[in-house]
């Protein structure tokens, strides 16, 4: 049995630490209550605007924009989001599984400290990484948006692919791969958005008819395209802030409550130290005086 010096000491190391994982939780709480409503705020407008481009893209031919023309994949480019910081449980890790898994040439572009060391770490093909703040302003989204497609319009990709967390609940955050280019999947964009909102799919297009577009649908088109990508990117990139803080709270909460636990433990196993301790001595001044006597 550890002597009760011992047991002291780790008392008073478990309680500092789950007064650090305490206060780590509070303010994840904190940021995570702010990123969650960024997050669902944007929805409704990314909806808007899938229902708008699903609208367009009828009305016009694939080969009108290059957006929208399929071609043979050699190189697919990944968008890889995730964290700067650690200490926010599996959540890191189950996107380096999915990035992991691709087997195919590919070629990333990191948002996020612990993606960018993750790709290099593993000798993968890293064009750039960015950093994105806490408020996710969309001018620094807007720059990842853009440098990707660019790379692709340029043939560097031949896909633009994003892996990021996304935001179920507090709970569960799930790692998802979304195409983004080529556009050849609007509506099925358009049925996760609606699935995430809770909305049904209509039973008839008739709000894409009612759609009036000036000057025409493709001058609108051509203008809308680039700014869905940024608004998708975006929204993605809100949809991993949220994930991440939240994921961080409840693995600081964990963390707080197992030290609890475990200074409970302590505290017991010091309680039996020191009553064994106690109990020795008057087992030896027994025995001393019984000597005596």
């Amino acid at each position: 049995m550890a002597s009760t010096r011992d047991i002291r000491r780790r008392i008073k190391s478990v309680k500092n630490t789950r007064q650090i994982t305490k206060a780590m939780e509070l303010v994840a709480a904190s940021k995570m209550k702010k990123a969650q409503q960024a997050a669902l705020a944007g929805r409704p407008y990314a909806q808007l605007m899938a229902e708008m481009l699903a609208a367009l893209a009828d009305r016009v031919e694939e080969s009108f924009h290059p957006f929208l023309v399929k071609r043979e994949v050699r190189t697919r480019g990944i968008i890889l989001v995730t964290s700067d910081k650690g200490l926010c449980g599996p959540l890191n890790a189950n996107l380096f599984k999915l990035a992991a898994d691709i087997k195919t040439p590919a070629k990333f572009v990191a948002i996020g400290r612990k993606g960018a060391q993750f790709l290099v770490r593993t000798k993968r093909d890293l064009l750039a990484d960015f950093q994105v703040h806490d408020r996710v302003p969309f001018n620094e989204v807007r720059l990842v948006a853009e440098f990707m497609m660019k790379q692709y319009l340029e043939g560097v990709v031949d896909t633009v692919e994003i892996i990021w967390p996304r935001f179920k609940n507090t709970l569960i955050q799930v790692p998802t791969v979304l195409p983004l280019l080529p556009l050849a999947s609007v509506k099925a964009v358009l049925a996760e958005l609606r699935a995430d909102a809770g909305h049904p799919a209509p039973a008839t297009r008739s709000s894409d008819s009612q759609m009036l577009f000036e000057p025409d649908a493709p001058t609108v088109l051509e203008a809308l395209l680039p700014r869905f990508i940024n608004r998708e990117v975006h929204q993605q990139v809100l949809d991993a802030k949220a994930s991440e803080h939240s994921a961080r709270m409840v693995a600081m909460k964990t963390a707080k409550d197992n030290a609890t636990k475990l200074l409970g433990d302590l505290t017991l196993e010091y309680n039996k130290a020191r009553q064994a301790a106690i109990t020795q001595e008057i087992l030896e001044i027994s025995a001393a005086a019984f000597s005596a006597a």
